[in-house]
């Protein structure tokens, strides 16, 4: 038979045992190593002839080598054949497949084929396609070592070395080679250390990988405090301290040493002991039957206090009375006069007690006249031990009565204050003393109590957060003082006095005030926070007390992992208030906004306590509607509630933007001066929190501040003190720059990040101060303040605090409260809320406003260009720029000729040049 016969064959062709032939052997795969040929054979039964088919030619009947032989059981002949195939061959085919041979068989009823084997040449290159990297994984972490061998035919097997010894993953079940070439260590351990090669081999070669280095560390960890020591004085002032050892466990391998002191002190105070003394003897008594008499004294002048010594000698003396004249049961001889005795023994009895009373009296007169001497300040120390520090409580207790300062000098407010100091406080100034008892925040209450934080906590960097507890008076608002605040006056104690006014002093900022109608504007001072109610949104005849508050206490929201509180938590209420189209939240916030950066979401307190999520900025809903801006978030909704922002990083480039604020003062000691750096989130509030804690510490600020850009990328902030004047002044040592790790700054959410550095002049004669704060983020931003300053109040200069002050007008009511006139803004709605041919208008003016997302959330109200002006009337609280929204309507195209069209049918002329002259 020739090529077209067996072309035409089939692939397969059902066996008849003794008739067709049959395979024994059928050529198998091979590969070609080097220049070495390979050989392939096959063997049937029954066969006359055999011959190989390669790539659908046959092969030369030369190059078969055949062997015939007789099957002994069927008597059958058995034919075997082999052919060669060289590296040539192979290389000089250029087929779509592999080289390719099968072999043919014939017998007296037909043929039969073999399998196809493929004929390749086998290799294996160099280089790793995928080298593992070395790595430092911390104790019990996933190590993943990724291994992809070079390309090779026959596929390279991979085996793992550990310090060039094989690894065997049956033998340890926390070991894993099976996954696609790579190793996994489940659960990491120290023994887990070492070098790790990835060997690629088969027929041809074997290759090794670059070794790859893991350490596994051990990160420190604290052991327990040890009790407090002893008080180290015996007697008075000293200090206790505990310790810690970082050995629970301890570093290894490059982990990370503890964080935190080691030690902690704390001040303590030994009560002095006090020895017993004897007070004076008694008068003898009378002369007993024995002819004796007695006399006693008491341990009691003073008696032993605190361990002190008891008093040395007798209590108690007897003597003969008679000189030795008295005779054994007979009558003394000064029996007879014993009556007239005990009358003038009970006579000096009497006159002693009334010299006792006199001296009293006189003792308590004297104590009130030098009580009465102090009290010119206005306040009782009653423990002046506390000034040097420690802890230890004042009681200031006020005399004088109304302050047209207060929100309402006639109300008398229960009111405890509780403020914890850091560092010692210093009242040697008298204006300081005046300073602090005639502000604002001491009269006239009633009592108040000071808490003095220990200078150990200083050195720890730790500033607690004001806490107020009173009783709250709705309602009332500031009056009687239209002066804007927003200076340090350091001179005018006066004005810095009166500037106080405008800080809260209760747990909560809170501004309150009676809507109706008309709607208004909320706005709690000098934070960023604020509320507007729409004209129309509470109904007509009936009007609420509505208050808009920030909470200054730890938040009950605390966010998961990486996730930041952005802002202030705010609560406007009451919650029962129901209105008819949506009022405007603003709360501000301290990312910088990017949407490929982070993610941000709008959450709400249930009336449970618990958080849960109303949207996030970029959805799609129409629920609530969020307008971010660069720095505030405007929210319009329909329930009030308790509200926040969280910011979830989606990379390392998430940038929370922090407020880098210094302030200084003098302290104790004259020639010391204390400079205080605060890095804050870049909110209003939060800035207000840190300039009314200064306030009351006698902090001035220093500079501008400025606006450090800090990213989510792990990297740690310094701080640092540079360019000292070197022989004016000097740095304590050790604290000219502090470093604070990454997950203090990035997760601090109700906190003011702080660092306190202590400057000492060398001369009382030195006033100016000129040095640089440089506070950086480790591969990132950087920002210097040039402090140039007079240490001396009355060479100060002053430096703005508020851009905006608005503690003045903590509400508006009605007409009043909004920058669109109302008759503008019905014009506007009517003409923007009908649909022409190009669409519905409103679309457009949302557009001119740059709001461009989430349209169908507008859609849904019944006016959405009244929402879009509300919206507006949020943004531009401030500035107010009519004229910017008049241009707007302006491109639009339809606004002259509508606004004319109105102006002439429906509105009188004086209305329309009112709204002209207000910018429209």
């Amino acid at each position: 038979s020739g090529n077209d016969n067996s072309e035409a064959l089939p692939e397969s062709i059902p066996s008849a045992p003794g008739t067709l032939p049959h395979f024994m052997e059928e050529p198998d795969d091979a590969y070609i190593i080097k220049s070495n040929p390979i050989v392939l054979r096959c063997k049937a039964m029954p066969a006359m002839q055999i011959f190989f088919k390669c790539n659908g030619e046959w092969v030369h009947q030369n190059e078969h080598v055949s062997e015939e032989s007789m099957d002994e059981t069927t008597g059958l002949k058995v034919r075997e054949v082999f052919i060669n195939v060289t590296r040539q061959q192979v290389e000089d085919f250029h087929g779509p497949e592999d080289y390719w041979c099968q072999c043919v068989a014939w017998s007296h009823l037909g043929t039969s084929k073999s399998r196809k084997a493929s004929v390749r040449i086998a290799y294996l290159r160099k280089n790793f396609e995928q080298d593992p990297q070395g790595k430092e994984v911390p104790i019990e972490g996933m190590i993943v070592l990724h291994c992809r061998p070079p390309e090779g035919v026959p596929a390279a097997e991979v085996e793992w070395l550990k310090n060039e010894e094989p690894i065997d993953s049956n033998l340890d079940e926390n070991i894993d080679t099976r996954a696609d070439h790579n190793l996994i260590i489940r659960q990491a351990r120290l023994s887990d250390s070492g070098n790790y090669t990835c060997m690629a081999a088969n027929i041809v070669a074997k290759r090794r990988s670059m070794s790859a280095t893991v350490v596994v560390y051990v990160n420190g960890g604290w052991s327990s405090w040890t009790e407090w020591s002893n008080c180290n004085a015996r007697c008075g002032r000293g200090w206790q301290k505990r310790s810690r050892t970082c050995t629970n466990p301890a570093p290894l391998n490059g982990g990370a040493f503890c964080e935190g002191m080691s030690v902690q002190k704390i001040t303590c105070t030994s009560l002095c002991p006090v020895d017993g003394s004897w007070e004076v003897w008694s008068e003898w008594s009378v002369c007993s039957p024995e002819c004796e008499h007695l006399r006693v004294r008491e341990c009691i002048a003073p008696p032993p206090r605190n361990g002190g010594k008891y008093c040395e000698g007798v209590s108690q003396e007897s003597e003969n009375c008679t000189e030795g004249l008295c005779i054994q049961d007979k009558k003394p001889l000064h029996e007879i006069k014993s009556q007239n005795i005990e009358t003038a023994s009970d006579i000096a009895l009497y006159s002693g007690l009334g010299a006792a009373v006199i001296a009293v009296a006189v003792l308590v007169v004297g104590v009130t006249l030098y009580r009465r001497s102090q009290s010119e300040y206005g306040v009782d120390v009653i423990d002046s031990s506390a000034l040097t520090g420690g802890f230890q409580t004042f009681n200031f207790k006020t005399v004088r009565q109304g302050n047209s300062l207060l929100l309402n000098s006639s109300m008398q407010p229960d009111l405890t204050v509780s403020r914890m100091y850091s560092g010692p406080i210093c009242l040697q100034d008298p204006m300081d003393k005046e300073l602090m008892t005639e502000s604002s925040l001491f009269n006239p209450l009633s009592d108040i109590k000071v808490k003095v934080q220990s200078s150990f906590m200083v050195s720890l960097g730790v500033t607690e957060r004001a806490e107020y507890h009173g009783k709250a008076h709705s309602g009332t608002f500031p009056h009687g003082n239209n002066r804007a605040f927003g200076t340090i006056q350091a001179r005018n104690k006066a004005t810095y006095i009166q500037n106080l006014s405008s800080i809260s002093t209760t747990s909560e900022l809170k501004t309150t005030a009676i809507f109706g109608h008309l709607g208004g504007r909320l706005v709690v001072p000098n934070t960023g926070v604020s509320l507007l109610i729409p004209h129309g949104a509470i109904p007509e005849e009936s009007s609420w007390e509505i208050y808009l508050a920030i909470t200054q206490k730890e938040s009950s929201l605390q966010p998961e992992g990486t996730d930041v509180l952005l802002g202030p938590e705010v609560t406007c209420g009451p919650s029962e208030v129901s209105v008819s189209t949506p009022f405007a939240l603003t709360i501000p916030h301290c990312a910088q906004v990017n949407s490929e950066h982070w993610n941000i979401h709008l959450k709400k307190r249930t009336q449970q306590g618990k958080w849960e999520e109303v949207m996030s900025v970029e959805e799609e809903t129409t629920s609530c509607y969020c307008l971010l801006d660069p720095y505030a978030c405007h929210i319009l909704l329909n329930s009030f509630g308790t509200y926040a922002l969280i910011g979830e990083p989606i990379s390392d480039c998430a940038v929370r933007q922090l407020k880098v604020a210094v302030f200084g003062c003098l302290s104790c000691n004259s020639l010391d001066y204390n400079l205080r750096v605060y890095c804050m989130d870049n909110t209003p509030c939060a800035f207000q929190e840190v300039v009314s804690d200064e306030r009351l510490q006698g902090g001035q600020l220093l500079e501008e501040p400025k606006l450090l850009h800090f990213k989510g990328n792990t990297f740690s902030l310094q701080i640092s003190v540079l360019d000292i004047p070197p022989f004016l002044w000097r740095i304590k040592p050790f604290t000219a720059c502090q470093e604070v790790p990454f997950s203090r700054v990035w997760c601090s959410s109700s906190k003011p990040l702080h660092c306190a550095f202590s400057l000492e002049r060398y001369s009382p004669a030195t006033t100016q101060l000129a040095c640089k704060v440089c506070v950086r983020q480790v591969k990132g931003h950087e920002q210097v303040l040039q402090i140039q300053t007079s240490i001396l109040e009355n060479e100060r200069e002053t430096i703005t605090f508020f851009a905006h002050d608005d503690s003045n007008f903590p509400a508006q009511m009605g007409p009043k409260a909004f920058k669109i006139p109302y008759s503008i803004r019905q014009r506007i709605c009517a003409t923007f809320d009908t649909p022409n041919a190009k669409g519905k208008d409103w679309q457009m003016l949302a557009q001119k406003n740059s709001i461009n997302r989430n349209l169908s959330y507008f859609a849904t109200q019944s006016s959405p260009s009244a929402v879009i002006l509300d919206l507006w009337e949020a943004r531009h609280q401030h500035d107010g720029d009519l004229d910017s929204l008049a241009c707007a309507l302006e491109e639009i195209g339809r606004t002259h000729s509508k606004i004319s069209d109105i102006t002439e049918t429906e509105v009188e002329e004086p209305d329309f040049n009112y709204s002209r002259q207000n910018g429209l």
